[in-house]
């Protein structure tokens, strides 16, 4: 997919104080697993829920993966200090991480943390070539350090930061024209498909064959591993589970609506008094198909016009979460990929003003830990819709970036 502009980019990382900087980091960050693995707290992370359903079919139990007084069995024999939450994850992520079942939980809370924090660690890398602003190293490394949702998928044990990274590679996959390849990796996102799904659906209404094409290879890959960590059993069990989260969306052990920041949490918060539930239910479908349909409007011509791709993307990323029907705050995580991506365009244009104050918003912890705290995350809709807004005013404009050229 051609992106029409040459941005004047920046080298990846040489600077001896940059690599000074990322070393300090990276003791930082395995610092706070170490911390985390050793106090009490590592029992009420989510990786507790992930660690269950690994040890369940690592155990040779798998068509019992999605049996809550299985789930509770495990719980009762590990933990003392669980969270009341249950496995609901996709059966193939159980059946990749059941290596993990086989350990001391302590042990496979670390490995996961470790492996979290090269991740992190890396991304940085990875996007840099495409992220120019902010022009100083030591800033741009900052920010990775402080963004919010990456913190909390850490501490949490989650899944989130491996989101992010194959939506990145995705992004950049795109960049250099590999379509199926992104598609790939796009597919491979499927561990959370509340989000990979409507990503996928935007590229299919601009008929992007072949990014759909990789993002179906990845999902009968993992359909299959599926098959094999539950069979048909596992598989049936996992298809009631989630027609139960949907229609109790304030059952705190599926997670309360209220602490998720999308479309349906909001709605559920907001009119959950005034209309039915399938009245919202049909409110929320109809409203997403729209946020999609207006993800992947922008016409080629504008993008290979204007440098629009990175725009496009990152208003992609957004509607992804927002349509997302279970969405915590360290789901967030990708949000660090489409504000690093719009940064330059922020910074460099007068029309930038809405996404400049909603991306200063989404940097600041206390926001976070306020609305985890009160329950109040679905709050978070209202900013991300204004994020996208401001995201199409910029894809709106007709002024190239300074330092880019046409291609």
């Amino acid at each position: 997919m051609s992106t029409g502009v040459v941005l004047a980019r920046p080298t990846r990382f040489r600077s001896v104080e940059v690599a000074i900087a990322w070393f300090g980091i990276a003791v930082v960050l395995f610092g706070a697993v170490l911390w985390t693995n050793h106090s009490p707290a590592n029992e009420m992370t989510d990786f507790s829920v992930t660690y269950i359903g690994a040890r369940i079919v690592h155990e040779g139990r798998g068509s019992k993966l999605y049996d809550i007084a299985e789930q509770e069995k495990i719980k009762v024999s590990v933990f003392t200090r669980a969270q009341p939450l249950i496995f609901e994850h996709p059966p193939f992520e159980a059946l990749l991480l059941a290596p993990l079942g086989g350990l001391h939980y302590d042990t496979a809370y670390f490995i996961w943390g470790a492996l979290n924090v090269l991740v992190w660690l890396y991304l940085p890398y990875l996007l840099r070539p495409y992220a120019p602003w902010p022009h100083s190293d030591l800033t741009y490394l900052v920010l990775w350090l402080l963004f919010p949702p990456l913190g909390i998928a850490l501490y949490q044990g989650q899944s989130s930061l491996l989101l992010l990274l194959v939506f990145a590679l995705a992004f950049v996959r795109l960049k250099q024209g590999r379509e199926f390849t992104a598609g790939v990796w796009l597919g491979l996102g499927l561990f959370k498909f509340q989000f990979a799904i409507p990503l996928a659906l935007i590229f299919l209404v601009r008929r992007k064959w072949n990014v759909i094409r990789g993002f179906m290879a990845s999902a009968a890959a993992l359909a299959l591993l599926s098959f094999v960590a539950v069979g048909w059993q596992g598989l049936v069990g996992y298809v009631r589970l989630l027609l139960d989260v949907a229609g109790h969306p304030h059952n705190l052990s599926y997670g309360a609506a209220k602490d998720m920041a999308t479309l349906q949490s909001f709605s559920n918060a907001v009119l959950g008094g005034l209309l039915t539930p399938a009245a919202i239910h049909f409110t929320v479908a109809a409203c997403s198909v729209a946020l999609i349909l207006y993800a992947a409007r922008a016409p080629l011509r504008t993008e290979a016009a204007h440098a629009r791709f990175d725009l496009f993307f990152a208003t992609s990323i957004l509607v992804a979460l927002i349509t997302g029907i279970h969405m915590f705050a360290h789901d967030l995580s990708p949000l660090a990929l489409a504000l690093f991506i719009i940064l330059p365009h922020v910074a460099t244009r007068r029309s930038g003003a809405v996404a400049c104050a909603c991306i200063v918003l989404l940097w600041i912890p206390p926001i976070y830990f306020l609305a985890v705290a009160r329950h109040t995350l679905y709050l978070f809709f209202p900013l991300l819709s204004l994020l996208a807004f401001g995201i199409s005013q910029l894809r709106g404009g007709t002024d190239l970036l300074p330092g880019t050229t046409t291609t």
